[in-house]
Formats: structure tokens, sequence, C-alpha cells
């Protein structure tokens, strides 16, 4: 094992139990549940192939890439970038206060830009970007485990709303496998002028959230 200090870093940070409060975010699912888009595996497998090819999760690991490549003055500019990409008012939301509690809880492994970060937003693949890099994990392998950790939460969250069983859930998983690699490796040369998505009905669920009368989940 080349670098096995590094994985478990990585498998750390990348787990349920790591505390940023994932659980807690449907990143629309629970709108797009009740409006009958997402209501069974095979619509739950298409819904996150589409976060992973053209929507959320293709931009936040651009944005993971270039904070782990980038140097400690070009981090303002960047996190600029990134929260004017959210979408939503309920997925900026996310995506800083997750990166916060990473930040927060990342202060066992300390990395200065981090822990000297104060209260300015910190959205979440920038967080766990610049840590990775700090930590001489692989890019690549950072890139791969959170697009694996974002449809995982994602899965977990359907289970719940459809609902869906755990083995039903594990299928899903599966089944995304080849395209989080695919993600992953289209990701590695892409440029920042590559920000962006085509995930219209997901995004329009995460503005539409807060106004459903009854919610399990904070986006």
């Amino acid at each position: 094992m080349a670098n096995a200090p590094a994985l478990l870093r990585l498998l750390t940070w990348m787990s349920p139990a790591f505390p940023t409060g994932g659980f807690a975010y449907s990143h629309g699912l629970e709108w797009s549940v009740e409006r009958g888009d997402v209501t069974s595996e095979a619509a739950l497998v298409g819904w996150c192939h589409d976060m992973l090819m053209y929507g959320s999760l293709w931009q936040d690991v651009i944005l993971l890439r270039h904070a782990y490549r980038a140097a400690p003055d070009q981090l303002n500019a960047l996190v600029a970038l990134a929260v004017a990409s959210a979408s939503s008012i309920e997925r900026l939301l996310e995506t800083t206060a997750q990166g916060a509690a990473f930040a927060l809880a990342a202060i066992s492994w300390p990395v200065p830009v981090l822990a000297n970060w104060g209260d300015e937003a910190l959205p979440y693949p920038i967080a766990v970007g610049v840590l990775a890099a700090a930590q001489q994990v692989d890019e690549d392998d950072a890139a791969l485990a959170y697009l694996h950790a974002g449809t995982a939460n994602y899965i977990s969250a359907a289970v719940r709303l459809i609902p869906l069983g755990q083995a039903a859930g594990l299928r899903v998983q599966a089944a995304l496998e080849a395209t989080c690699l695919d993600t992953a490796q289209r990701t590695a040369h892409a440029t920042l002028d590559d920000i962006g998505t085509a995930s219209w009905a997901a995004d329009i669920a995460a503005m539409n959230h807060e106004t459903q009368y009854t919610r399990l989940f904070r986006s």
C-alpha cells in the first residue's frame, strides 16, 4: 500500500459518520419524490446519473480539483465562483453548511488555511480539496471518493423518502459505479470554464423544496 495513512484519512472524511450533517439534505430529492418524478429504483438511478454527469456533483468535483491545486491566495476567488454557481438558496446552504462543518471536524488534521478561515462562506468541495492536498491524499482518489459519498447520500435520502429497501439502495449504488469513474476521469482536465450544470429539473426541485408543506430534509 503506497500511502495507507492517506487512504485512512480519506475513508474517515468521506464516511457518513464524519460530522458534516450530510444526512439532513436531500438535494431537491424530497420535492422530486413528492412531485412523482423519482418514485422507483430505476428513476433514482437516472436522477443520480444526471447529477454525476451534468449536475452539481460534476461541478463540485471540478471545484474540488481546483481547490486541491490552488495556492492559498487563489482560494477566495474560487470560493466566490462556487457561491455564485449555487442554483438556489438551499443549494448554497447545503454546500456552505457542510463546508463549515467539515472544516471544523478536520481540526484533528491541522491545516492552517482551514483552521483560520473564519466566518466566510466555505463550500464543501473546496474544503475537501484543500484538506486532501494538505494531507497528501491523491487528487484522483479524493475526487472519486467525493462522488461516491455524494451519490451514497442521495441514495440514503431516497431510501427513506420513496421509500426503497436497503437492497434496492445498494443496487443503485452498484449501478452508478461506472458513472462515478467516468465523471472522475472527465473532470481530471476540466477547467473553471467547464463549471456549470444542465440538470434543470433537479435545480427547480431544489428551488421549490422550501415551499413544501412538510419536510424531512433541509434541501
